[in-house]
């Protein structure tokens, strides 16, 4: 699969995290997955572009690896797929830090660009494609 990381982040476990069987709660890792997604979108000014247009998520999914319990610090990773006309796949990891990081879940995410105000599909803006592998 050919991918660019375009973001790191560093995230600590909140207690309101946990589940009753004291470890992060499957949902928060969605959570995790989006708040690195939003803060990198921030980072280059595309959460809404001045046109009204910007990415709006069509499909989302996570594998869990290993389970986390707070208190932990973790990195978050943020990866670009190849785009297609509307859409493009961002692919998350999040792994322990520390002495020996390990990967504790995986996600992929399908964004799809669109028209704010119509929710009409429009074409991945130039910009954005060229932070993503051409093949």
């Amino acid at each position: 699969m050919n991918k660019t990381l375009v973001w790191t982040q560093q995230l600590n476990v909140r207690w309101s995290d946990m589940d009753a069987n004291g470890h992060v709660n499957n949902a928060a890792f969605f959570t995790y997955f989006e708040q690195t997604r939003i803060e990198w979108l921030q980072s280059i000014a595309a959460q809404t572009t001045p046109d009204g247009h910007g990415p709006v998520v069509k499909k989302a999914s996570c594998t869990y690896m290993l389970p986390v319990s707070h208190p932990a610090t973790l990195e978050l990773r943020l990866y670009l797929g190849k785009p297609g006309r509307t859409s493009f796949p961002t692919y998350s990891e999040i792994w322990t830090t520390g002495g020996s990081p390990e990967k504790v879940a995986e996600g992929e995410a399908i964004m799809v660009w669109v028209h704010r105000e119509s929710g009409k599909p429009q074409p991945v803006p130039d910009f954005l494609r060229q932070l993503m592998p051409a093949a």
